[in-house]
């Protein structure tokens, strides 16, 4: 991984731009290699209009969406296990301006590293009390706001003692549904960070830098959770880059 980041380093430092994308064969994440695209995209129709894939794909209204779908604490009859946390930010362009009304999805483990999910073997037990999905919408600052847990390090077999750092997913449609953007939030000090090779595949340290959260005690509940701010920008050259999971 290091001397793919001094490759880019070297780059940039010689001219060239910082990547806006993660790489789709970044070799130390082994999926990466295995399932990134290797043939061009295929035009959605015969006419290779995108906006004619609006026609048939899935909406949302505003009424769809509840205050209780953006407290994951309390979507069952008990409370979930785990470090209670606030976690929220605003959405912006690429001008620093708000983006309101903006659906906002979250899904993650569990306080033991386990997703709710039938493909998750990993033996870490199941919370009852926590199912792991969430979403809500921008309020007109472009504000998103989350209560949840937060999530532990979970094994994942990329290689030999692969473990990923906590973090959150995040999925946030824009005004069509091609535009959607999916990525992943970090939690700061984390010691696995050097070891992750899906968040090190992210080449620019800046970039990765704006994929984790800062510790914000305004943020922090009394007696209830600790909060995090993490801010989204759609594009531009401060943008949030999409998740390397969902580019292959």
């Amino acid at each position: 991984m290091a001397e793919r980041h001094e490759a880019v380093a070297k780059a940039v430092a010689e001219g060239a731009r910082a990547p806006h994308h993660p790489p789709r064969d970044f070799t130390p994440y082994r999926s990466s290699v295995l399932r990134h695209p290797h043939q061009p995209l295929v035009a959605l129709t015969g006419d290779g209009d995108p906006e004619a894939a609006e026609l048939r794909g899935p909406v949302f209204g505003v009424t769809d969406v509840t205050d209780l779908d953006a407290d994951l604490t309390r979507q069952h009859q008990g409370e979930p296990l785990g470090e209670r946390i606030t976690v929220s930010g605003r959405v912006l362009d690429r001008d620093g301006r708000p983006v309101r009304g903006q659906l906002v999805e979250l899904w993650q483990a569990n306080a033991s590293g386990r997703y709710a999910h039938q493909r998750d073997q990993h033996p870490a037990p199941l919370d009852p009390n926590f199912t792991g999905v969430g979403r809500c919408l921008t309020g007109d600052q472009g504000v998103y706001s989350f209560t949840t847990v937060k999530p532990g390090a979970y094994p994942w077999r990329n290689h030999r003692n692969a473990w990923r750092p906590a973090h959150l997913h995040f999925s946030l449609f824009g005004t069509a549904f091609t535009q959607r953007l999916i990525t992943q939030m970090y939690f700061p000090g984390d010691p696995l960070f050097p070891y992750d090779p899906i968040l090190q595949s992210v080449t620019d340290q800046a970039a990765r830098d704006r994929l984790v959260a800062t510790y914000d005690h305004a943020l922090s509940r009394p007696e209830r959770s600790l909060g995090y701010r993490w801010d989204i920008v759609l594009d531009g050259p401060a943008a949030t880059l999409p998740d390397p999971e969902e580019n292959h």
